[in-house]
């Protein structure tokens, strides 16, 4: 659809600096705590004191969300951010600084406490993460900033606790001077790196600081109730947690007793989980056309059943061979499927998760991001321990094997996807117009990504040619657009349900139904007063003969109650393709003369809605269709 891509991102100042900060960030954080375990390890501590560890470090580390991430959501959007970043890394030195001393005096206690401070460090950086995404991106840009940001995380996280468990391996005795050197070295870069990132303003400069932590955690999770959709976005998000969480924490088991591997094959798993969800997070944006395309969430959702049901199947069962490394474990029957189904739930995995970042940055307000994030990390941690806690139960008292954990995930998440769809129908309705534009259609975009403005009200103004016209704007649009269509389209079978999910608003001429005509006029008008986009067909009807009709003067009438920028904007190649009545004038079947028929949508810059009328909205219409009809 468009010749960018996320990628051209990571050579712009406004998103470089940030995206290396945040992928050393959690990098680091790894390196650090696997070195923890290889220190252990290095002082031959016992089974059991290794086991305390394990089970305690997380929780030390996950403690400062529960307790910090409202006061963090605060100070994030009170303070410009670029310097929140500065102080955040700064804070990172200093912990990273104790941590060494802990490695250098081989202290235990002292690790655990610079642990527990870069839990305080992570959860202050974390609303600042994602709620800085909107101010340096452009809606289009949405989608692959989130997508690139997923993906770094993914990879850092996995190369972090690569690197960190193999410092000890390879530096023997200096294991603890390099564990030491490593952290602070990391630390120094990540915030020599954070000065480079550009100011961003803060979201909300007056807003007073509430210090009560309790009152606050409920507040930001009030707040981030309010839109529907956001806050059932941010269930998603949470579930992709607690999803991560069960499968994740089962591999070194599952790589031991299921596939008879040890450490390097857990690794191995958790690479190829990791790569998915990575390739996945970078595939979003081409696969949504450069919008924020919650279509993708439903289809990320089964795929991630799909496959993680066929991991079952793969190997339901204990192996009697036992000490494989990569190399061996790939010789064994079924391998490659279990490879494939370990890189499927990742790759579905992006799918699912990105588009719901995406979806709470483009419908929460600036001056609340940083909250609702923090909410967001409030609930994630929640979920977190739910997925550690429930994980230990299901097998310590319902007897399940990790085959049958993988199971229940599976089933569990159809039933918790069904439910998110069900009381928010949008993300059904755009993956139904998702497939169906992808199938029928080769899209090809100019201009719409320059001209159409990135927030604020306005009214576009198109050609119509086909019953899929508003679905064809939509997937091209970057922000959600009200649309205004003939009741008859509206109350088309299925269309309908998609039509009104999406808010589109019928209209009727006064002869057939003059109320129902003012209640669209009354209806367009409120939404242009609350800033949205909202569109129009001004010739009245779909084209007869692929050629544009006269404009009714509905537009002017809008235009006069509020004098808004109009956009035009045109639709070439539709008259040849799927539901137009090009054939169905012949008596012809309403098929398409070419599957997924190449079709072409162009915008113009703006005008001033107050010195317009329909007749030369029509000249700059027919101007930019041309004679492709």
């Amino acid at each position: 659809m468009s010749g960018h891509n996320q990628f051209a991102l990571l050579r712009q100042r406004r998103f470089l600096p940030f995206f290396i900060v945040q992928a050393l960030g959690a990098f680091n954080d790894n390196v650090y705590r696997q070195a923890i375990i290889g220190l252990l390890f290095y002082l031959g501590v016992s089974t059991e004191e290794r086991t305390l560890y394990t089970n305690l470090a997380p929780a030390l580390f996950i403690l400062p969300y529960f307790l910090f991430s409202a006061l963090a959501g605060q100070i994030a959007e009170k303070l410009e951010k670029q310097r929140l970043i500065v102080i955040t890394t700064t804070m990172e030195i200093v912990i990273m600084s104790l941590a060494a001393i802990g490695f250098l005096t081989q202290n235990m206690p002292v690790l655990l406490i610079a642990l527990f401070c870069t839990g305080l460090q992570s959860t202050l950086f974390g609303p600042v993460k994602y709620s800085v995404l909107p101010s340096i991106l452009k809606p289009e840009e949405l989608t692959g900033g989130n997508g690139l940001v997923e993906m770094g995380t993914s990879i850092s996280i996995l190369t972090g606790m690569i690197a960190g468990g193999m410092i000890f391996a390879l530096a023997g005795s200096q294991g603890p001077v390099v564990a030491a050197v490593a952290i602070i070295g990391l630390a120094v870069v990540g915030n020599v790196v954070s000065r480079m990132i550009p100011r961003v303003d803060a979201g909300a400069p007056e807003l007073k600081v509430n210090w009560n932590p309790l009152s606050e955690s409920l507040a930001v999770l009030r707040l981030a109730k309010k839109q529907k959709a956001v806050r059932n976005a941010i269930l998603g998000v949470s579930w992709f947690w607690f999803f991560g969480t069960v499968l994740t924490s089962q591999l070194p088991t599952y790589a031991v007793v299921n596939l008879g591997g040890g450490d390097t094959l857990y690794i191995f798993a958790l690479a190829l989980f990791s790569l998915g969800t990575g390739v996945g997070s970078l595939l979003c944006e081409k696969l949504s056309g450069r919008i924020v395309e919650i279509g993708l969430v439903p289809l990320g959702a089964f795929g991630m059943s799909a496959f993680l049901l066929d991991l079952y199947f793969a190997r339901s069962g204990v192996v009697s061979v036992s000490g494989l490394d990569v190399s061996g474990f790939l010789q064994q029957a079924g391998a490659v499927r279990i490879v494939i189904d370990l890189l499927g739930i990742g790759l579905f995995t992006g799918f699912f998760v990105v588009p719901l970042f995406a979806l709470i940055q483009s419908r929460t307000p600036k001056s609340e991001m940083s909250r609702v994030f923090a909410a967001l990390n409030i609930q994630n941690s929640g979920f977190i321990v739910a997925a550690a806690v429930l994980g230990l139960l299901a097998q310590r008292l319902l007897g399940l094997t990790i085959p049958q954990l993988f199971l229940a995930l599976a089933i569990a998440n159809v039933l918790v996807a069904v439910y998110i769809f069900s009381i928010v129908p949008e993300f059904l309705m755009r993956f139904l117009s998702w497939v169906m534009v992808r199938t029928l259609y080769r899209l090809r975009v100019k201009g719409v990504e320059d001209n159409v403005p990135d927030e604020g009200a306005a009214l576009i103004v198109c050609n119509h040619v086909s019953y899929m016209d508003a679905l064809i704007l939509s997937a091209t649009i970057p922000r959600p657009v009200r649309f205004v269509m003939y009741y008859k389209i509206f109350n088309i079978p299925v269309m309908r349900w998609i039509f009104t999910t999406a808010k589109a608003i019928p209209i009727a001429s006064p002869k057939e139904d003059a109320a129902l005509m003012q209640r669209a006029f009354d209806e367009v008008d409120a939404a242009l007063a609350d800033g949205e986009l909202v569109c129009i067909f001004p010739e009245g009807a779909l084209s007869k003969d692929g050629e544009i009709a006269a404009f009714k003067s509905g537009v002017e009438k809008i235009l006069q109650r509020r004098p808004v920028p109009v956009v035009p904007m045109a639709l070439k190649g539709m008259w040849a393709s799927m539901w137009s009545r090009r054939d169905t004038r012949l008596g012809r079947m309403r098929v398409p003369r070419r599957f997924r028929a190449h079709v072409e949508v162009v915008a113009a810059p703006p005008v001033d809605g107050a010195n317009t009328d329909a007749a030369q909205l029509e000249t700059l219409v027919r101007a930019l269709r041309g004679d492709q009809a």
